[in-house]
């Protein structure tokens, strides 16, 4: 038998890790999701399990061990799981039975609110989830409840999972922060189909919140890009203008690329994630399989009206950095052309000029060399001549036949012996 990876076990059991919970109408759910103020995705962890530690610690809960990802207990008379994410974690409990009021505030106490101030990270989303059994009176019970639970402005309702239950809210916040979230289930559903419903629809409103955080970076992204555009489109417009140079041009327009370049490194985790995030809230949508509830607006139609177009503005946001930056390498690019074209027109130039001082040079050592020539002849026909005057005196020849005949013999000796020197150097 092959060896098993020495992983394997563990990425099966990840397969495992979060399973829905099962629920039984009626009862409520309240969910927190904590987002670390800076560098969530590089948080030390460990702040997190000591967060949860002290607050099963304070009602009577089992204690996680260290390094998980996951962990669900029972904390008095609710049940807690918690579960470790990228960049934030969350908190659900869950409680049998009705509560005597509608989304009562005294549920939310179960994460105290010291507790909450004491956390690493801070509210990003948190809901309060109210589950009942569908009413005898069918859809008129239920337009009925949510006309005194929710605002009629923003409410979404819609059948899920085929009819199985009704699910609404109006994502709007309560005084003390939670979103609400009505669940009426038909009689015979699953307990597990029940948490799913639930846990799906409170999904939407934490992976929505997450992926908002990308618009209010979009935002800040525009205004910087805002102000850079015109700088850039001045250094582009510059280009086909003499009266800047082009070394120059290329220096402001590199550092414009730059800035760009460091701005999409800022915010490309952002956006990555915001994306990821949106795909999340889709899926999730798309999982609840809606169905009209008396022409009231669905999950899906409130978020194509309203969560969509925030969307859109992060996509815009993230192109345009990437537009700006094509646009920026585009003209530099195109400035390192120039400066090349003109660097080898200097250089030509700079050549032409070497060639024309070389041709002088050469010519005027041609001309010392007939000078150095008609010097050393001269010289050689003094000595020559103060050696042979004697001789010359002896055999009856005058001394100015003498110097003429040694001046012939000599210049034509020197003149022979400097053009062998110079074939040889060649």
């Amino acid at each position: 038998m092959a060896e098993d990876h020495p992983r394997r076990q563990e990425m099966v059991n990840e397969l495992h890790a979060r399973p829905f919970p099962t629920l039984r109408a009626p009862c409520r759910a309240v969910y927190l999701a904590l987002l670390p103020p800076a560098d969530a995705a590089q948080r030390d962890r460990a702040g997190d399990i000591a967060q949860l530690r002290a607050l099963v610690a304070a009602q009577g809960g089992q204690s996680p061990a260290d390094g998980v990802g996951h962990f669900t207990t029972q904390m008095g008379r609710a049940t807690l799981k918690w579960e470790s994410h990228t960049e934030f974690v969350t908190y659900a409990a869950f409680t049998d039975g009705p509560s005597a009021r509608a989304f009562d505030p005294a549920d939310a106490e179960v994460f105290p609110t010291a507790w909450q101030e004491a956390a690493p990270g801070r509210r990003i989303a948190a809901v309060q989830v109210r589950v009942e059994a569908l009413p005898e009176d069918g859809e008129a019970g239920v337009v009925a409840r949510l006309e005194d639970w929710l605002s009629p402005d923003s409410l979404a309702v819609s059948w899920a999972l085929g009819g199985d239950a009704a699910v609404a809210s109006d994502f709007r916040l309560d005084p003390a922060g939670f979103m609400r979230v009505a669940v009426f289930v038909r009689e015979g559903v699953g307990e597990r189909r029940v948490g799913r419903i639930v846990h799906q629809v409170v999904e939407i409103e934490i992976y929505r919140a997450m992926a908002m955080l990308g618009l209010a970076r979009a935002r800040e992204l525009t205004a910087t890009l805002n102000a850079l555009d015109p700088r850039l489109s001045a250094l582009v417009a510059s280009m086909s203008q003499d009266g800047k140079g082009a070394e120059e041009t290329l220096h402001d327009l590199l550092g414009i690329s730059a800035e760009l370049e460091a701005l999409a490194a800022r915010h490309s985790f952002r956006f990555g994630a915001t994306w990821a995030y949106e795909a999340i809230v889709a899926q999730r949508i798309e999982a609840l399989r809606e169905d009209r509830f008396r022409g009231r607006q669905t999950f899906g139609e409130f978020m194509q009206r309203r969560f969509d177009p925030a969307m859109r503005t992060a996509h815009s946001a993230d192109r345009r950095i990437e537009q700006m930056a094509g646009r920026a390498a585009r003209a530099a690019e195109l400035l390192r052309t120039r400066v090349d074209v003109e660097r080898s027109a200097q250089n030509q130039a700079l050549l032409a000029s070497m060639d024309r001082r070389a041709d002088l040079q050469l010519r005027l050592q041609h001309t010392v060399e007939g000078l150095s020539v008609v010097a050393i002849a001269y010289y050689a026909v003094s000595l020559l001549g103060y050696l042979l005057t004697p001789a010359a005196s002896a055999a009856g020849v005058e001394k100015g036949w003498l110097f003429s005949g040694l001046a012939l013999a000599v210049f034509a000796g020197v003149w022979l012996l400097m053009r062998a020197i110079k074939r040889r150097m060649r």
